[in-house]
């Protein structure tokens, strides 16, 4: 064990804004992180799992989809991927656009994949993203090799487009902002319980474990990134236990700047935490308006980068995105770079 850690966490407030502190150093299994994501929020998990396939060891998909999907274009995106139109999307076509990306050493071999644990999910009202569109996601891991042990697929629940919360204001099968929809059920839970084993009961998170922090320090610019973010530390573990890192990854509309802290309170992810020494990351990105003479360019929605309004490169483990995400994995204690 690590000798006990003091957190510290000064705010200083310039203009009504926080200037929070960086992560704290804690004490976290290297072997043991794991992610999840709504939405953009999804396919941004799928590709951080995908891309740091050695270091994460599962995760937990709504209303995502392919790796790969959209093939650069936002057009896909909206037609092919969310809305099909004329195509639906391909897992074989994900599979190559991965092996392509293995094979220039651009992400961790596909075989460590295989192993991981997944929870996927799609609401029977969710008219955002297509049900054919996390089948085809499904059928990706099947052709990577992921077992049926190592599969949860939930289909049979008649929610909406967003994440099923108790603490949700949304009733379950709408679709609207804040997308916290109140189903009955506890996603959160369903989530880590799918992804480690073991887990106590929930406890009521402390005050004192959510921490605002200076994302600002780790992304590098990198474009759609807002320069503040949140992380949940139990008390085990800011006093220097062995922990374990979940990684979760907001939707569109859903971060800082549009429900200020609700996806990081609210999920119920940190009452598990509490209770199980998971420390849970919470990046958040921003909109980027679009152009009056290009819709299609920008990030309107403050939406995770699956399509590449970040650059061309946003797949691989340089992608402006995946790096930041990974330069707070390592500074908070679980190197996601093998």
């Amino acid at each position: 064990m690590v000798n006990p850690l003091r957190l510290t966490f000064a705010f200083v407030f310039v203009s009504g804004v926080a200037a929070a502190e960086p992560l704290p150093v804690l004490n976290l299994e290297p072997e043991a992180t794991t992610v999840s994501g709504l939405s953009s929020g999804a396919f941004m998990a799928v590709q951080l799992q995908v891309a740091f396939s050695g270091a994460i060891s599962g995760a937990g998909i709504i209303a995502g989809g392919p790796y790969d999907c959209a093939d650069h274009s936002v057009w896909r995106a909206l037609y092919v991927c969310m809305d099909p139109f004329f195509v639906d999307a391909d897992p074989d076509s994900s599979l190559e656009s991965m092996k392509a990306l293995a094979a220039e050493n651009r992400i961790d071999p596909l075989q460590d994949i295989s192993p991981d644990r997944l929870y996927l999910f799609h609401g029977q009202a969710d008219d955002t993203v297509a049900r054919s569109t996390m089948d085809a996601l499904r059928q990706t891991y099947v052709l990577l090799g992921v077992t049926a042990g190592n599969f949860t697929y939930v289909t049979e629940v008649d929610a909406g487009h967003g994440f099923v919360t108790e603490q949700g204001s949304v009733t379950c099968d709408a679709t609207r902002p804040d997308f916290l929809i109140d189903c009955d059920f506890d996603q959160a839970g369903d989530i880590l319980n799918q992804l480690y084993e073991d887990l106590q009961p929930p406890v009521e998170p402390r005050e004192q474990g959510f921490v605002t922090f200076d994302q600002a320090q780790y992304t590098n610019g990198a474009a759609g990134m807002d320069d503040i973010a949140f992380v949940y530390v139990p008390a085990d573990c800011a006093a220097g236990e062995t922990c374990r890192l979940h990684i979760a990854l907001h939707g569109c509309k859903q971060g800082r700047q549009v429900i200020g802290e609700d996806y990081a309170r609210l999920t119920g992810y940190n009452r598990w935490a509490e209770a199980n020494r998971i420390v849970v990351l919470y990046p958040q990105a921003i909109r980027i308006p679009s152009p009056w003479y290009n819709w299609f360019a920008g990030n309107p929605n403050g939406c995770w980068d699956w399509w590449g309004y970040s650059g061309p490169d946003y797949l691989s483990r340089t992608a402006p995105q995946l790096s930041a995400v990974e330069r707070m994995a390592a500074a908070i204690g679980a190197p996601l770079k093998q």
